[in-house]
């Protein structure tokens, strides 16, 4: 048989099958990646909001011995304590779960570590089932007047 005449039509039967399988489900994890990775991405964001709310809160809560002692300066005095008191009504108040959360201060910002792990779309596919861990940090300084 020479390379001019045609090839039977029985021999090329069948071979387009897998490939479009393959093409199927490669487009298939594709779109299943991205639905889990959108959804990873939106419940950084709600652990963001709430994390920075907390720090705000904390920072509006200034250590009122130290007020009434030395005054108020150019900055609000916060303590750990209060600014962790505060981030508990706060998370509290905002019915916001946590697995885990801390609070710092250096007397003059607030710094506010979240942590929750989150169940996301396909998980199954991508993590093995396993829940994604999401962590967000803010800080907030205590407002003051200029």
């Amino acid at each position: 048989m020479s390379d001019l005449e045609p090839r039977p039509a029985g021999r090329e039967r069948g071979s387009t099958l897998p490939f479009v399988l393959v093409c199927w489900l490669v487009a298939a994890l594709m779109v299943f990646g991205a639905i889990a990775a959108s959804d990873a991405f939106l419940e950084q964001q709600r652990v963001q909001a709430v994390c920075d709310g907390a720090a705000l809160a904390a920072a509006d809560q200034a250590d009122e011995a130290a007020v009434y002692t030395q005054g108020v300066g150019a900055q609000l005095p916060l303590t750990r304590a209060t600014a962790e008191a505060a981030v508990a009504d706060q998370l509290a108040d905002a019915d916001a779960r946590l697995d885990r959360w801390s609070a710092t201060t250096d007397g003059v910002e607030v710094t506010v570590s979240c942590t929750r792990s989150v169940e996301i779309a396909f998980s199954w596919l991508f993590l093995a089932g396993q829940p994604l861990e999401r962590t967000a940090v803010a800080s907030a300084r205590a407002p003051t007047a200029p």
